[in-house]
């Protein structure tokens, strides 16, 4: 393994590790929620080894268990995994001079908390073994923490009371990690846009209210990309 491969793993590590163990309760929630909701533990796993992203898991799940045509679950999927078409967008440049199997690889194992934390470095660091290190020592990482603790959950679903509502530890451990990303007014406008829709239509049948949240927030965060300079400039 080449020295900077090594110093880029190590530094990646270092910066992402404090994001990574909001995946421990999310995974647990995930593993949970799936044998609850009627899968068995293999196909709980295998859903998790393939989809590996929690909120599309947890946010199909209720559809699933509904009934919901299949083209509802998919589009649903898609809508909430589609941050990760503009984090794809703004990481590229940090793999360039990289092989298309492994940059294949890479968007297959990118998360939220190592995008917030390895994006910036990626884009300015000139040597790619270095930066190759430093955003695949993190997300190999995230991505064993995820498994091993999303079976724990899987395993351990059927001794967990009923009576304990634990599916905010979801969400909160997704506040965690995506609070260090709102940086810029437009990414907080977004946020808070696609928040306050979520709880305003959280009526709507199917969590369509969901997926209107979601355009509603992208559609804001791009509104305020484009008006918001123009007013501070003027």
């Amino acid at each position: 393994m080449h020295p900077s491969y090594r110093e880029g793993a190590r530094e990646g590590f270092r910066v992402a590790f404090p994001q990574s163990i909001g995946l421990i309760p999310w995974a647990l929630v995930t593993g949970v929620a799936m044998v609850t909701a009627g899968f068995t533990p293999l196909q709980a796993m295998g859903m998790n080894v393939l989809v590996f992203a929690g909120v599309a898991q947890l946010g199909t799940l209720p559809l699933i268990v509904a009934g919901a045509p299949l083209w509802l679950i998919v589009t649903t999927a898609l809508v909430l995994n589609l941050r990760f078409l503009i984090f794809s967008a703004a990481i590229a440049r940090g793999f360039r001079d990289i092989g298309a199997g492994t940059r294949w690889l890479s968007s297959y194992l990118l998360i939220d908390g190592v995008f917030a934390a390895c994006f910036e470095k990626m884009l300015t660091c000139e040597d790619r073994r270095w930066r190759l290190g430093y955003y695949l020592a993190p997300s190999v990482w995230s991505w064993l923490l995820w498994q091993i603790f999303a079976l724990t959950g899987v395993l351990a679903a059927g001794s967990i009371p009923r009576t304990w509502s634990i599916e905010f530890m979801a969400t909160i451990a997704l506040i965690v990690i995506l609070l260090p990303m709102t940086k810029f007014r437009p990414m907080l406008v977004a946020a808070a846009t696609g928040g306050t829709m979520a709880v305003l239509l959280h009526g709507m049948p199917l969590r369509l209210g969901v997926i209107v949240a979601i355009v509603a927030g992208i559609g804001a965060g791009f509104l305020a990309e484009h008006l918001l300079p123009k007013r501070e400039a003027a």
